[in-house]
């Protein structure tokens, strides 16, 4: 799957940016440390000044790339939801099973995520983290509706869509699916955030995983 994905452009909508980053050198610098720097100091205290000068450049050029850091924060969860997405259609083709191609998919979207050497200047790993952390101030907006008809959650939204489809294959006559599903990926954020940093209110540990209580929670709900 490595293999593949590494032949595969991520896509992200156009409107987000102002020059598509991928297309430089600096571009890709910019994404490239602008992930490191946020996963370091916070989303709250990262700036496109300490940004410049982590990377020698100067400020106005980040700009040329992003109207703003919200734009830059909104780019990096697409990037990472298109990059889940396309992890989520070639983990959980030809598994006959509905039963199990669900499981499946929820431990694509639950895990803790690896670094995948294919992309060489993100860390999705580290690009995971900060999801974790700051990925509810991409729509906890007043801007949210606009940038919802912009089509900038489109990619989050097919994530959700696809294990929806799932879900409503196994029980059609479930009448929460999307509220299920959703509420599933959006969870397993918070538990994560939750096991590292406030551990007195999770049930997950080092032996217990957030994927392991979403399969557990939905094949349950979906049994009766």
């Amino acid at each position: 799957m490595k293999e593949i994905l590494s032949n595969i452009k991520i896509h992200v909508n156009e409107k987000i940016y102002l020059k598509d980053p991928e297309t430089s050198a600096l571009g890709r610098n910019i994404i490239q440390h602008s992930i490191l720097l946020i996963d370091e100091i916070g989303f709250d205290n990262f700036t496109f000044k300490k940004l410049g000068e982590r990377i020698g450049s100067n400020e106005s050029s980040i700009y040329r790339y992003f109207e703003n850091k919200h734009k830059l924060l909104v780019y990096l969860s697409s990037w990472y939801w298109s990059w889940i997405e396309y992890k989520l259609v070639f983990s959980t083709t030809n598994i006959p099973d509905p039963m199990d191609q669900l499981k499946k998919a929820i431990a694509v979207v639950t895990e803790k995520i690896q670094d995948d050497v294919a992309t060489d200047y993100i860390d999705e790993a580290v690009l995971n983290r900060i999801i974790i952390s700051e990925f509810t101030k991409t729509f906890l907006t007043k801007e949210v509706d606009d940038e919802n008809r912009e089509g900038f959650f489109l990619i989050y939204k097919n994530v959700i869509s696809r294990i929806v489809e799932m879900v409503q294959h196994i029980r059609p006559d479930y009448p929460y699916a999307k509220t299920l599903v959703s509420s599933m990926v959006e969870g397993a954020l918070h538990q994560h955030f939750l096991r590292d940093h406030l551990k007195t209110i999770t049930n997950c540990n080092s032996g217990i995983s957030p994927t392991d209580f979403y399969i557990d929670l939905v094949t349950n709900v979906l049994k009766n």
